[in-house]
């Protein structure tokens, strides 16, 4: 039965562990097959053909291993790839969007921060979000340029993250925002760094949860939900060294069954 079959996640490396995490706590019974393209990391520094092939081989891996979904959980592939992705396979999609409606709807200063990658920021899917969303809204935007490939190189706590972040983040709050937009599923483990400096006036956001509510809102229109309370089995690949990964999974791995593997 497909029901059984795993979910498939991709991302041009170790940030879409952010979106994985949200949905095991939601969908305990769901297996699932993680791509970390480490070694292609960044995607938001690539052109939008280079994003459509490097999805297109991701996607192809994780059919080759029967998943049932494919969660792009990468915000550069979804804005670049994901129409193409679903136009070219017969399986549901499930792609990440910088968050820009709650925050548009939310904002009481009238201004509000995304710190994404220049893919995402330069993609037309995030051009249509803005202007349906937030056209009476100033929307501040920074590349978070140098904070992936740190995240990717397990420099989380270093000196040189911290003078990026503050680079990045205190010209908008100088702008007023109140609504911080995280548009990298990277970056949410750089969250506790981030409070530090924004202070408790600015509401951050991601996606997380919102994802893990559409993940299981699709299944069950497409009846895929695995309703059976069996043991789920997790499996990572990595084309790169899986040191970071056990780091960051390193908060759940000893109640969960999780194989590393290289591809």
């Amino acid at each position: 039965m497909q029901n059984k079959n795993p979910i498939g996640f991709f991302d041009s490396g170790v940030g879409g562990t952010s979106i994985w995490k949200e949905m095991i706590h939601l969908l305990p019974y769901e297996s699932t097959i993680y791509l970390a393209d480490s070694n292609n990391a960044p995607y938001g520094q690539k052109n939008s053909q280079e994003i459509i092939e490097l999805s297109e081989k991701n996607t192809e891996f994780l059919l080759n291993r029967n998943c049932k979904m494919i969660v792009v959980a990468c915000n550069t592939a979804t804005t670049n790839a994901i129409t193409h992705l679903r136009n070219k396979y017969d399986i549901p999609f499930i792609g990440i969007e910088p968050a820009i409606k709650p925050a548009a709807l939310q904002t009481k200063t009238k201004a509000v921060g995304i710190l994404a990658t220049q893919g995402t920021l330069s993609s037309e899917l995030f051009a249509k979000t803005s202007n349906k969303f937030a056209k009476d809204i100033a929307v501040v935007e920074q590349q978070g340029t140098g904070l992936v490939e740190l995240i990717e190189s397990n420099a989380i706590d270093s000196k040189e993250m911290e003078i990026l972040l503050k680079r990045y983040l205190n010209p908008m709050l100088q702008q007023h925002i109140d609504h911080l937009i995280l548009g990298c599923t990277h970056y949410p483990y750089l969250i506790p760094k981030i409070k530090k400096i924004i202070g408790r006036s600015v509401k951050i956001i991601d996606s997380g949860f919102a994802v893990s509510k559409q993940i299981q809102n699709i299944l069950q229109q497409n009846n895929l939900l695995n309703r059976e309370m069996t043991t789920p089995n997790y499996q990572f690949y990595t084309n790169k060294d899986a040191k970071v990964l056990h780091q960051l999974l390193s908060d759940v791995k000893k109640t969960l069954q999780i194989n590393f593997l290289d591809f």
